[in-house]
């Protein structure tokens, strides 16, 4: 697995890797990470494509998610100590 690009964003990391005829898009923040697998046979132009999919709706939908995930793992981490 090798990364091929990585992308600024102001709330978290974004990764692009290549590993077995996928690209692998990883987003991190923090402690937390969200991972989208991609087969290179369903993109027309390779990586390229990979940066079409992310746009800004994408992002935003991250950007949530990573928000419920927070959420979700300090009402557990709360069950779990009280």
């Amino acid at each position: 697995m090798r990364i091929i690009a990585e992308l600024p964003h102001p709330e978290f990391k974004i990764s692009i890797l290549n590993m077995n005829d996928k690209f692998i898009v990883k987003a991190e923040q923090g402690t937390l990470e969200q991972s989208y697998k991609i087969s290179d046979m369903d993109l027309t132009d390779g990586v390229n494509s990979v940066f079409e999919l992310l746009d800004e709706e994408f992002l935003t939908k991250i950007a949530a998610r990573f928000t419920e995930m927070r959420k979700d793992y300090k009402e557990a981490y709360y069950r779990y100590n009280y």
